[in-house]
């Protein structure tokens, strides 16, 4: 399918992973705690583990904020490895989306795209640590979506309805919104259900998202490597 962007007049983003660049960080943490505890595992084994502690603990009702989703990560990885928790290293892991940095394409993509369409974000995070990574893109979301503010994570839909619904409210029907997305569970997946147009951006390298529930069943209607691509792509079209 060839996506234009003319066709729409809001695109929606996945923040973490898609425009923040944690991965990175997550995995240099993991590696200093897997080294100060003697565990012998790579960083693949390190961010996997933590990928399957987030997905089971985002599934939890009454939904945690994101800090208490780390926490919970941090608790839960330690089990695996047969660790005690050290709290000082849960604090630290727990406060991190604040040190995450952007994408060096974040910017200048989303600030080309708003010239023609609402940005929206559709984050599995709390509103605090996004204020934060917002600063990090120097860039004002149109519509914010978080899981502070619907009470759930993706790839859940309640992101997706509220933020259907608040274009609704501005003029913007389903078929002229686009998400974008480096999560295939998360993101890609939800979206194909609920009959959204949506991008991939496989970031290269990266891992978290691409596994688990769904994943398997996504299907984009574009991929691409990077922000700067998916620019290209759609407005070369």
């Amino acid at each position: 399918m060839t996506l234009r962007l003319s066709d729409f007049d809001a695109i929606t983003f996945d923040v973490y992973g898609t425009l923040i660049d944690w991965e990175p960080s997550i995995t240099a943490f993991l590696r200093g705690w897997a080294e100060e505890n003697d565990i012998d595992a790579d960083d693949e084994a390190l961010v996997m583990a933590f990928d399957r502690a987030r997905a089971e603990i985002q599934k939890e009702r009454p939904a945690h904020l994101y800090p208490e989703v780390l926490s919970r990560c941090f608790d839960r990885i330690c089990a695996e490895y047969a660790v005690a928790a050290n709290p000082d290293r849960r604090r630290q892991f727990a406060a991190s989306p604040h040190t995450w940095p952007a994408y060096a394409d974040s910017h200048d993509g989303l600030m080309r795209l708003q010239r023609s369409a609402r940005i929206g974000a559709f984050s599995n995070i709390d509103q605090a640590s996004l204020n934060t990574s917002c600063q990090r893109l120097d860039f004002r979301f149109d519509l914010v979506v978080t899981a502070q503010r619907v009470g759930a994570y993706k790839p859940d839909w309640p992101h997706f309805d509220i933020g259907i619904g608040d274009l609704g409210r501005l003029g913007i029907p389903r078929e002229r919104i686009l998400h974008v997305g480096q999560s295939l569970r998360a993101d890609i997946t939800p979206a194909n259900k609920l009959g959204l147009r949506c991008a991939w951006v496989n970031r290269p390298g990266r891992l978290l998202g691409l596994s688990g529930e769904g994943a398997a069943e996504a299907r984009p209607d574009l991929t691409v490597s990077s922000l700067a691509e998916l620019v290209a792509a759609l407005t070369t079209a």
